[in-house]
């Protein structure tokens, strides 16, 4: 009877380490903001700030991996629908009908929100002859009424595309002019050996002053003045940059946004976070972006040294 007594005592501890084990392993398989890997899906416009942001990020915290897919913003908003997919950084966020779908689908909505502020670029080849552009006439080559070949950044619907075909073209077609390059590396690429053509791209591509190979870039290519339309003073044109997008000069400026599908505080929400703290918001600002969480902007002082 003692022996059996032992032998229920042993398989009971058994059973309770396995448990405890097992239970051991399904914690230590759970991501956390300084620990475990996630998929995410980019907006390829976004992709130089966003690579800058995981590779300070990932050296911050060496016990994290964020996988990041850059492809058009209609493919990211299908990778949200997927389990892989915990974030997606786009120029949108979700609008009532999504954030209800994922309501009923999760349980919960996903957050989302901006993170900063970019452009969508006008750019020139050098040798191009007009270099300034009213609104209307940014309309009028992209509804094809100009005849001038407008390039854009992919051939699905990018964030770019849809950016304009909104806030530019109301909803109407591009023009038969209007052709797709495969991604904005090539829009940058086709505009700096043609100066018949205009190309459109997300300002992260060729705004930042620090990036050797944009700034190779810029002695072949121009960034266009646009009309500023929320000027009081008439006949305003503006490129795009850090100030003209703070301050409201620059017309297609569109935000950087985040949407999130986490339930809990994992590695989506510490990067999140990251991003929109100081030193992710530093990145965006030196990227040549508008930080939209913190006011960095910078003042003049004196020191008056005592006698």
């Amino acid at each position: 009877m003692k022996q059996l007594n032992s032998l229920v005592k042993v398989l009971y501890l058994s059973i309770l380490l396995v448990a405890c084990g097992s239970q051991q392993q399904v914690e230590d398989t759970r991501d956390t903001p300084n620990k475990g890997t996630i998929y995410i899906s980019v907006e390829e416009s976004f992709r130089p700030v966003i690579e800058e942001q995981i590779k300070v990020y990932e050296a911050s915290f060496p016990g994290t991996h964020i996988v990041a897919a850059y492809k058009p913003e209609v493919d990211c908003m299908r990778d949200l629908q997927k389990d892989s997919t915990r974030m997606v950084i786009v120029a949108r966020g979700l609008n009532q009908q999504e954030a209800d779908y994922y309501q009923q689908q999760l349980s919960y909505k996903p957050l989302y929100g901006i993170l900063a502020y970019d452009a969508v670029a006008v750019i020139i080849n050098k040798a191009a002859k007009d270099s300034v552009f009213t609104m209307q006439a940014i309309k009028d080559i992209l509804s094809g009424k100009q005849d001038k070949t407008a390039v854009m950044d992919g051939k699905n619907a990018t964030g770019t595309v849809r950016f304009l075909k909104d806030s530019v073209l109301r909803g109407a077609n591009f023009g038969k002019n209007v052709v797709a390059a495969a991604n904005s590396q090539e829009v940058v690429d086709i505009v700096s050996k043609r100066a018949d053509v205009i190309g459109f791209v997300g300002l992260g591509w060729i705004g930042d002053n620090y990036d050797p190979k944009q700034e190779a870039y810029r002695k072949l290519i121009r960034l266009a003045l646009v009309e500023c339309v929320l000027c009081p003073e008439k006949e305003v044109f503006a490129k795009p940059s850090q100030s003209t997008i703070t301050y409201g000069q620059y017309p297609l400026a569109r935000p950087l946004c985040y949407i999130l599908k986490e339930n809990a505080t994992g590695l989506g929400t510490g990067f999140m976070n990251f991003m929109g703290l100081e030193r992710g918001q530093l990145i965006f600002r030196r990227a040549f972006l508008a930080p939209a969480k913190m006011n960095l902007s910078r003042r003049s002082g004196k020191i008056k040294e005592s006698e």
